[in-house]
């Protein structure tokens, strides 16, 4: 059921390329909407720990990879749209857009960083890494950071810095829930 409920953004941008409800811009609309179902999924994920301690409930773990690799699906749709309808497979103008703007330079760092997140997201590469797995898998709270800034930096340009301001505060919310003194409070004794 979650996984079919993460997957309408994706379904409603196919209804609306299909009905020609994209707008005037289609490649900025579809950029936008995949970049934020990323970001969305990728607060959501974070969430689970919080939501565990405040419950006490093991299912919130349960779903935890499954909504991470639904953040990674929408964080790949978003760059594929950015290196095919924005870049055209070019690497030269690629390359020169991830030096010449910060917000570019950001959004590839954090995607490249989730790669290996995904890839050893299953239970074999958490047996075969052990306890390297979890610190590898630790890298998403600073990849959640570098997400950040790449939005911030993006509307920073717009000077629409409103809604970016309100993802930065979960995500700061949601990462202090880590800090060992706050942890512990959320605990259910």
């Amino acid at each position: 059921m979650i996984f079919l409920l993460a997957l309408l953004p994706l379904d409603r941008l196919l209804w609306l390329g299909l009905s020609d409800g994209l707008g005037a811009n289609p490649i900025e609309f579809i950029t936008r909407s995949t970049g934020t179902w990323a970001l969305v999924l990728l607060c959501i994920t974070l969430a689970m720990t919080p939501l565990r301690l405040l419950t006490g409930a093991l299912f919130w773990i349960k779903i935890r990879r499954m909504l991470g690799l639904l953040s990674f699906f929408y964080a790949t749709l978003h760059f594929l749209i950015w290196l095919w309808l924005d870049q055209d497979f070019d690497v030269i103008a690629m390359l020169k857009d991830i030096i010449k703007r910060p917000y570019i330079t950001m959004g590839f760092a954090s995607f490249v960083l989730l790669i290996p997140l995904a890839v050893t997201s299953n239970r074999w590469m958490q047996r075969l890494l052990g306890r390297r797995w979890s610190q590898l898998h630790r890298l998403i709270y600073a990849i959640a950071c570098t997400v950040i800034l790449h939005y911030w930096w993006h509307k920073a340009g717009k000077n629409d810095l409103q809604t970016v301001s309100i993802y930065a505060a979960i995500v700061g919310l949601l990462l202090c829930c880590r800090i060992p003194f706050i942890k512990s409070k959320l605990t259910l004794k």
